[in-house]
């Protein structure tokens, strides 16, 4: 399974210019925050976990809550996904794969999903 998201980092500069570490703990756990750099990082997260729910195909919803997915990096800092438990049995998930990217006004993230 597969999903994907784009996201205009301004949206995600507002919020946080608004609404500060509020807006961020809206989507993203302490944890999570501690990686953001700026809010162009932010905003690839964002895309990430949405284009994560994408790919379970039910959105950011009751099944997918934004603090079902989380954002680590790997030791070259690569990102990588750590889904809930609740996730993994629901949909049957052996592993995840994300990618994401930034060019001039946006962040896209692609997420796979394989499953049993």
């Amino acid at each position: 399974m597969i999903g994907i998201d784009l996201v205009k980092t301004s949206r995600i500069k507002r919020l946080i210019e608004r609404f500060g570490d509020k807006a961020l703990q809206k989507f993203l756990s302490q944890n999570e925050i501690n990686l953001i750099k700026n809010h162009k990082t932010a905003a690839g997260f964002w895309a990430t976990k949405e284009a994560c729910s994408k790919a379970l195909g039910v959105g950011i919803s009751k099944e997918c809550s934004f603090f079902d997915i989380t954002i680590s990096k790997t030791k070259k800092g690569a990102p990588k996904l750590i889904l809930s438990k609740k996730l993994i049995n629901d949909f049957n998930i052996k592993d995840t794969s994300v990618s994401i990217t930034h060019d001039g006004e946006y962040a896209i993230a692609v997420v796979a999903i394989e499953v049993f």
